[in-house]
């Protein structure tokens, strides 16, 4: 269900949250495309809500325009709701639905999908989280200034014209911590709602992604 929470700026935003099935093995925050709070994402909440977590997607575009959800081929739409957010103020709303999901007890992890894979690799930087699972993150770059204090797993596609080689291999020589799958694939290869798709690749990087925060969550 849609709740809302406040970040430490006071800044309201949408929250998407799943409760866990059976037994609760701790959170997980999952960060959005740039496509706001999508049903494919609503998806894949579900996806790890049935492991054991409660999940929260916080509405990162919330601050820009409340409510916004693009649909996939209004790619540039999305793009200028992303270019609009500060990295400051998005982890501030990253870092509530942390703290919202912690505030039930246990471990809290997040994986990030695009920008929000980008934002997960930040997470694991900067906030007090468990592990980060980064799926095809995007503007790399722009976050090799910092060490890692939490475990993070990234999941590449070697056809990922978002991510060449080069901007990969500068990401891992900076953060040698940092686990690194990758895929014969290109970008978005987990979203099974887009063209981009790809099946066996998808469904390896979630297994990869399972056992990953079942070792650091549970």
């Amino acid at each position: 269900m849609m709740t809302q929470l406040t970040a430490s700026d006071g800044h309201q935003l949408d929250c998407w949250m799943v409760p866990a099935q059976g037994t609760r093995r701790g959170g997980v925050v999952i960060l959005q495309e740039i496509f706001g709070v999508t049903d494919q994402l609503k998806s894949v909440a579900a996806r790890y809500a049935k492991l054991g977590y409660d999940v929260a997607i916080p509405a990162l575009f919330d601050r820009r325009e409340r409510g916004a959800v693009i649909p996939f081929d209004q790619g540039p739409r999305g793009r200028d709701l992303m270019l609009a957010a500060t990295l400051e103020e998005t982890m501030r709303d990253v870092e509530a639905a942390v703290q919202a999901l912690a505030a039930k007890g246990g471990k809290v992890g997040v994986i990030g999908f695009c920008w929000g894979g980008g934002l997960a690799l930040r997470a694991a930087q900067k906030l007090n989280v468990a592990a980060a699972v980064a799926f095809y993150g995007t503007r790399l770059p722009q976050y090799l200034d910092s060490p890692l204090r939490a475990p993070l797993l990234g999941h590449f596609g070697t056809k990922d014209d978002h991510v060449p080689p080069e901007m990969l291999d500068q990401a891992k020589a900076y953060l040698p911590d940092m686990i690194v799958h990758t895929y014969e694939a290109g970008h978005a290869f987990a979203n099974d709602a887009r063209p981009s798709y790809v099946a066996d690749a998808a469904e390896l990087a979630h297994e990869r992604t399972a056992g990953f925060l079942d070792k650091h969550l549970a």
